[in-house]
């Protein structure tokens, strides 16, 4: 994993996530998983696979990026506010709203319902069947606690512990992430 140090590039203040991107594809990397607000890494792929290069994508956070380069995207996660927003607007309608804050998550029963899931992620034509299977058992996992993703031990940049061995991360531990953890790569700030 790269840190580029945002959540979109800021030129002279973040890496640029172009060179990231190609940075990974020509080190023989044939994946690359974007978590910025943006489709370089969708289009770099696209670049590469038109050069004859066996690449793939995963973009970011805007369900119709995979029409940027649908040949070679596998699919994209998303935020959904519709749920918080309209939970939000009725509060301020009933005159009952005050300042909170909410771990707003997938619903586990369908991750794509625009309604209840804060969370989804759109399957994308590139991604083939069994890869497919392997998604729907991750999300089946996430979903049942099969499957935790910030066990201990796990520790910071700096060989701090995060988490020690057998605890496991709460909503706010994760989301207050102070910095990067051990094998990420890139500045903890």
């Amino acid at each position: 994993m790269t840190w580029i140090g945002f959540w979109f590039n800021i030129p002279g203040q973040t890496l640029d996530p172009t060179q990231v991107a190609d940075d990974f594809y020509n080190n023989g990397y044939d994946v690359v998983m974007s978590g910025i607000d943006t489709t370089e890494a969708l289009v770099e792929a696209g670049k590469m696979a038109a050069a004859g290069k066996k690449v793939w994508a995963v973009p970011y956070d805007y369900e119709d990026a995979c029409k940027e380069a649908e040949s070679i995207c596998l699919g994209v996660p998303y935020f959904n506010w519709g749920p918080a927003y309209l939970k939000a607007v009725q509060l301020v309608m009933g005159q009952k709203w005050t300042q909170y804050w909410e771990w707003n998550g997938p619903d586990w029963s369908n991750i794509n319902n625009p309604d209840t899931s804060a969370v989804g992620f759109l399957k994308g034509p590139a991604l083939s069947a069994d890869a497919s299977a392997k998604v729907d058992e991750l999300i089946k996992g996430l979903a049942n606690g099969s499957i935790v993703l910030f066990k201990g031990p796990l520790n910071f940049q700096d060989g701090s512990v995060y988490l020690k061995d057998g605890e496991v991360a709460t909503d706010l531990q994760i989301w207050y992430f102070p910095q990067l953890l051990q094998g990420m790569e890139g500045p903890s700030q």
